[in-house]
């Protein structure tokens, strides 16, 4: 029985597909961060642009 568990307790500990599937999903987070960001910065950039415009005409 103890042979048993530590047998697996070994290939688990030899798996790496949870840690990739954990690369994947902080790679997917951090490019949202930054799409979230350029959008906010760009959104208000071209809001304020809009507005000049406006006050122009």
């Amino acid at each position: 029985m103890t042979y048993k568990i530590t047998s697996l307790a070994r290939c688990l500990w030899k798996d790496e597909g949870g840690a990739t599937a954990i690369e994947y999903g902080l790679i997917a987070a951090l490019i949202a961060v930054i799409i979230i960001a350029a959008i906010t910065l760009v959104g208000t950039d071209l809001s304020n642009m809009f507005n000049q415009v406006a006050n122009n005409i």
